[in-house]
C-alpha cells in the first residue's frame, strides 16, 4: 500500500485491526514492559515478513514426497540486514527468525555533543555488502537524520540506494520527506506515518526508561 504525497518509495503495511491494536499498545504509556516487548516483537515480525516480500525471488522446481513436481519460488541470494544501533537491534531477532542464516551488519550513529548533528561512530558490514540487497532496520523514523547518515555510510561502501529498504515501525511525515528528498529512489516500509512518533520505543524495549 502506498500513501499519497510520498510516491512509490513509501510502502505501508496493510492496515487491519491486529496491526492497529499493536500500534495502540506500543503508544500507550500504561503498557507494561512485558506487554510492550511482546507486542513490539509481533509488529516487528509483520514488518520483516513484508520487507522480505520486497526482495527478489526466482522460480524453482521441486519434487514432493509423493513424487509430484511443484513449480515454486526461492529467494535470490545476496541479501543482508543492517541495524542502526541501539534501537534497530530490537529488530534483529525478527529478521533471524525469518532468515536463519542471514548476515547482519551494524551502524552506531549518535548526535555530536557540540553540533547536535548525527555522527557515525561505528560501522561493520559483510565484506561483500556492495553486491547485496540491504534491509536497514530502525524502528522509529522521526527526523530522518540518523537514517540519512546510515544510508550515506552504505553508499560509501558501494551499496546502491535502490538496493536499500528501511524497515521501520513508525514514521513521521517530516522524516519521510527528508529521506525521499535526499534519496529519491530509496524505499521505506513502515506501519504508520503520523506526526507524533513513539520516541520512547528504544528505552522502553531495552528497559532503560
Amino acid at each position: 500500500m502506498e500513501m499519497d504525497g510520498f510516491g512509490p518509495q513509501l510502502k505501508l503495511l496493510k492496515m487491519n485491526d491486529q496491526v492497529r491494536e499493536l500500534q495502540t499498545i506500543l503508544r500507550d504509556k500504561c503498557t507494561s514492559w512485558g506487554d510492550f516487548i511482546f507486542s513490539a516483537d509481533r509488529l516487528i515480525r509483520l514488518v520483516v515478513e513484508e520487507g522480505l516480500n520486497q526482495l527478489p525471488y526466482s522460480g524453482c522446481n521441486v519434487t514432493t514426497p509423493t513424487g509430484h513436481k511443484y513449480e515454486g519460488i526461492k529467494f535470490e541470494k545476496g541479501n543482508c540486514g543492517v541495524s542502526i544501533m541501539r534501537s534497530g537491534e530490537a529488530m534483529e531477532q525478527g529478521l533471524r527468525d525469518c532468515c536463519r542464516s542471514i548476515r547482519i551488519g551494524k551502524i552506531l550513529i549518535q548526535s555530536d555533543e557540540e553540533t547536535r548533528k548525527a555522527k557515525v561512530y561505528y560501522a561493520k558490514f559483510p565484506p561483500d555488502i556492495a553486491r547485496r540487497k540491504v534491509l536497514l532496520m530502525y524502528p522509529i523514523l522521526s527526523t530522518g537524520n540518523t537514517v540519512i547518515e546510515a544510508i550515506k555510510v552504505l553508499v560509501e561502501h558501494g551499496v546502491s540506494t535502490n538496493h536499500i529498504i528501511l524497515l521501520s515501525l513508525f514514521s513521521t511525515p517530516h522524516g519521510m520527506k527528508s529521506i525521499i528528498e535526499e534519496f529519491p529512489d530509496f524505499t521505506v516500509l513502515t506501519t504508520e506515518v503520523h506526526p507524533v512518533a513513539p520516541t520512547h520505543f528504544g528505552k522502553k524495549y531495552f528497559g532503560t526508561d
